[in-house]
């Protein structure tokens, strides 16, 4: 069963009003030893909030971050947030990402459909808006220009979004998720195809890249034959307005409940001739804790995925991890992977950039 990331949105009022009952009866328990565990506690959570942010915002001054050029994956030797910071970058890497900050040195180059977006890609996921002015601060400070995910979330029009698109145009790529996977069955077919318009029309400028399905193949999207039209149709209109197209599958191996819905079944069966022959990108989500903690073989996953979908740019569309403790762990393991395949284009995408970055 997929663990679905946590979401940052608001709450009702009866939601508010047991919420403020449940704190007040903590409280009072909790009380007589908070005193004796606050400052421990505050240290510990700030030098992991430290690591991660640190981590993340040091990613892509790595070396080994300039994805695609090693043999196999492989994890750079252990390394601090601190060398992480002070490395030189290394590498094939384009040349509008040099290692100052991209975003106060390059002007990418514009076209009707979009930005081309560089390789290899520094993926970052906003699932929240708010404090605009500190993210866009904090994608200009990224050692290379990011490409930045937004969600769009259920039921809100794109005039919502159109301000911050704007913004973080101006100093990351972009990348619209039409809507993520958990909410797909929240509309039928005709509504995901004008949403998918409706988006179109209105952030066509600013979105460099469409992501016309969320990790398509998983278990909880609905009926699989109005999954299919809901992916068909969205890439189709993407397509006609000569937009770029990324879709992002689920890595579930031995952790599906219907053999089905495995990935590269799923894909197999489900990916219409002209997806695989026509997707800019193919990417793949994956969350270890799903997976009983399993650490796939990549290149062969990913050598797979390139013979499937032979025209694709292939990479990460989604990592991340609610530990705590373990963020920094898996920013460093994630970002520093190198995969030798030559439309690697790494991506990762980490789910928690609003959190971690602001």
């Amino acid at each position: 069963v997929h663990e679905f990331r946590s979401r940052m949105r608001g709450f009702s009022l009866i939601e508010l009003m047991v919420a403020v009952a449940v704190l007040a009866i903590g409280l009072m328990v909790a009380i007589p030893s908070f005193n004796e565990t606050r400052q421990r506690s505050a240290l510990r959570g700030a030098s992991v909030a430290i690591a991660a942010t640190g981590a993340l915002a040091a990613l892509s001054a790595s070396s080994a971050f300039a994805a695609g050029t090693g043999t196999d994956v492989e994890a750079a030797a252990p390394i601090t947030v601190a060398q992480l910071t002070l490395q030189p970058s290394s590498g094939t890497t384009s040349s509008t990402t040099p290692s100052t900050p991209a975003a106060a040195t390059t002007s990418p180059t514009s076209r009707a459909s979009g930005r081309i977006v560089p390789t290899p890609l520094y993926g970052v996921t906003l699932d929240d808006i708010s404090r605009l002015p500190d993210i866009t601060t904090s994608l200009s400070k990224l050692a290379k220009m990011p490409t930045t995910r937004i969600v769009f979330d259920e039921y809100v029009a794109p005039s919502y979004y159109r301000n911050a698109a704007v913004a973080i145009s101006k100093v990351s790529y972009v990348m619209g998720e039409i809507l993520d996977s958990q909410y797909m069955q929240t509309v039928n077919v005709p509504g995901y195809i004008n949403r998918t318009s409706q988006y179109l029309n209105a952030l066509s400028d600013v979105v460099d890249i469409w992501e016309i399905g969320n990790e398509i193949n998983g278990e909880w999207l609905g009926s699989n034959a109005d999954v299919v039209a809901k992916m068909s149709g969205a890439y189709d209109l993407v397509k006609s307005q000569n937009k770029t197209a990324a879709l992002t599958l689920y890595y579930n191996q031995d952790c599906w409940s219907k053999k089905s819905n495995e990935m590269f079944t799923w894909a197999n069966a489900n990916v219409p001739y002209r997806m695989k022959q026509g997707l800019d990108y193919v990417l793949i989500s994956y969350y270890e804790a799903d997976c009983n903690n399993l650490k796939p073989d990549w290149p062969t996953v990913f050598k797979k995925l390139a013979v499937m979908f032979p025209n694709s740019k292939i990479g990460f569309g989604e990592v991340g991890t609610t530990s705590r403790t373990q963020k920094a762990e898996y920013l460093t393991r994630y970002y520093t992977m190198k995969i030798n395949e030559p439309r690697y284009v790494g991506g990762y995408f980490w789910w928690y950039g609003r959190q971690d970055l602001v």
